[in-house]
């Protein structure tokens, strides 16, 4: 077998999704691919449809009732957005508490947690902005920060309370992430997690999302894929 052989048979078994290093900018990448694929799939906390026009990503509030709180700018583009917070599991890391995410930027261990792409969604940026690092709860019935978007934030108490459909992939990226990476949860938010993940069972996109991931990235969520084949 001569070279140029051997070329073609390694380009035949090449995924068509090659990933090298785990990091923030490689996951973005890798997802937008995904979601380009899959153009039928919304925003996470709001539901909206969003498509791509170049590398500039475009939400189309028409359909799904969005309305921006205060920053028309933001709320108009696609950010990935950290389902359990860089402060959540950067914190365990001594660069964090040397200074922050600034020094973790060169430390590898945040880089690949960082860059696991089962803890990132696509959100609209302006209310990735609002949820910040607040944790997840329940806490009002009404909606109206966003128009007709179903979730909501709670600036004083530093709760974001997320739309029923998005519950259960929250509670299932939170249990990977702990599991995976030894992250604590506390009494009270292991307890919604579980509660959550009980009560919203996966849907087909999550099972398939998870599946994709796992060829690329080497590894499932395994609390997904347990659901998944029930």
């Amino acid at each position: 077998m001569d070279f140029m052989e051997k070329i073609a048979i390694l380009l035949l078994f090449t995924p068509l999704f090659v990933y090298s290093a785990q990091n923030f900018n490689s996951a973005k990448t890798h997802l937008t691919k995904l979601y380009k694929l899959n153009p039928n799939q919304t925003t996470f906390y709001c539901g909206c449809e969003f498509s791509w026009v170049g590398k500039k990503s475009v939400v189309d509030f028409s359909k799904c009732g969005y309305q921006p709180r205060k920053n028309q700018t933001r709320a108009e583009r696609i950010e990935w957005e950290h389902v359990m917070p860089a402060e959540n599991f950067g914190r365990h890391l001594t660069c964090w508490q040397e200074d922050g995410r600034k020094a973790c930027k060169k430390d590898a261990t945040f880089n690949q947690i960082e860059g696991d792409m089962h803890n990132l969604q696509p959100a609209i940026g302006e209310v990735n902005g609002d949820r910040s690092n607040y944790r997840y709860s329940q806490f009002t019935k009404e909606f109206n920060q966003y128009g007709q978007c179903k979730s909501a934030v709670d600036f004083k108490a530093r709760v974001f309370q997320p739309r029923n459909e998005i519950r259960g992939m929250i509670a299932r990226t939170y249990l990977y992430m702990s599991d995976k990476y030894k992250i604590n949860l506390s009494n009270q938010e292991k307890k919604l997690m579980m509660a959550w993940n009980k009560m919203y069972a996966p849907e087909n996109w999550e099972c398939k999302r998870n599946a994709h991931i796992a060829k690329v990235q080497g590894n499932d969520n395994k609390f997904v894929t347990g659901r998944c084949t029930q």
